[in-house]
């Protein structure tokens, strides 16, 4: 029985081989024809022992075809609708991300400023960070201060000062910057 599928299959192929890689090319194009045409053929070389060969062979073959031409387009459109779904998220991101966004460019920076400014700010002796934020953070003015804190007008002056300058090296540049922002919150 071997040799006879043996026999049958090498007919099978010389006669419907060019018709189903014609009619594979008209569905997929020339690229992908000729592995769905070998695949239809090896699939039947596997299933040699189910298949029982008649006279529907060719319409079988057609049908193997057909199907796995629509499976390979479905599996492109899939595969492209993903490529492009990610070409998009990228180039999204890109946008978002360019370095002329100033919007973005804005919050980032002052995300970082405000960071580096504050953790300069903590590094203040405990009166002369809390003299800063009164008057900084929360607009208080000097009198104020002195009276919430109970102390001279001089001495929150003083707090002021001692503040401002070690702000001032600390920061560097960035000191005009940072009442800019501060007043800005």
């Amino acid at each position: 029985m071997a040799t006879d599928f043996k026999k049958l299959y090498t007919e099978l192929f010389q006669k419907y081989y060019s018709g189903l890689l014609f009619y594979a090319t008209r569905l997929v194009g020339e690229d992908d024809a000729d592995d769905i045409v070998q695949d239809v053929f090896v699939d039947l070389w596997k299933r040699r022992e189910q298949l029982e060969i008649g006279d529907q062979v060719q319409a079988l073959l057609y049908r193997s075809v057909y199907t796995r031409a629509i499976n390979l387009l479905k599996h492109q459109a899939i595969v492209e609708s993903y490529s492009a779904a990610e070409e998009e998220l990228n180039n999204r991101r890109m946008e978002y991300y360019q370095p002329d966004n100033t919007e973005i460019m804005h919050r980032m920076e002052n995300r970082e400023l405000r960071k580096e400014i504050f953790i300069a700010i903590n590094e203040l002796p405990e009166k002369c960070r809390e003299v800063f934020k009164l008057s900084y953070l929360h607009n208080m003015k000097n009198k104020d201060i002195a009276d919430v804190l109970n102390v001279s007008l001089r001495t929150v002056e003083a707090h002021m000062y001692k503040a401002l300058k070690f702000l001032r090296e600390r920061l560097g540049y960035l000191l005009r910057l940072l009442i800019i922002i501060l007043l800005d919150t």
